[in-house]
């Protein structure tokens, strides 16, 4: 947590999906909503995110995928978070993901899943009331 009160979200590219875009367009509407965004760039690691999310301190994570590997890495980033304590932290997702894995991905604790016709006014007010603030 930072000392200015504000929301600290951190927005990952796991896998080696090399598409961006969308994280860069939520990143910066959560930026504008007045949160600190970290950025992790793409292709990262489950081990990496989590590490990069206790490191800084994040309030909550946003995983954007496009590659059909959130089945087998959202719950890799899931049990890191439970390892390393971070259960508080509030995970979302967004990307290409079929509405029959959405129920799988809730029951692992992810809090919101935003397919390609969410807006980036939903996904912001989403983080504003489910991330506890400070």
């Amino acid at each position: 947590m930072s000392g200015n009160g504000k929301l600290r979200v951190l927005i990952a590219k796991p896998g080696l999906d090399g598409h961006d875009r969308g994280a860069k367009v939520v990143a910066r509407a959560l930026r504008d909503a007045g949160m600190e965004v970290i950025y992790t760039g793409i292709r990262q690691t489950p081990e990496m995110i989590v590490e990069a999310a206790l490191q800084e301190d994040v309030d909550a994570i946003g995983m954007s995928i496009l590659s059909g590997a959130h089945v087998e890495l959202f719950p890799r980033v899931m049990q890191r978070l439970k390892e390393k304590g971070m259960d508080n932290v509030v995970v979302f997702a967004g990307g290409i993901i079929p509405e029959d894995d959405i129920p799988d991905l809730m029951r692992i604790g992810i809090k919101g899943v935003f397919g390609p016709g969410a807006s980036i006014k939903e996904i912001v007010e989403f983080v504003k009331a489910n991330v506890p603030s400070k």
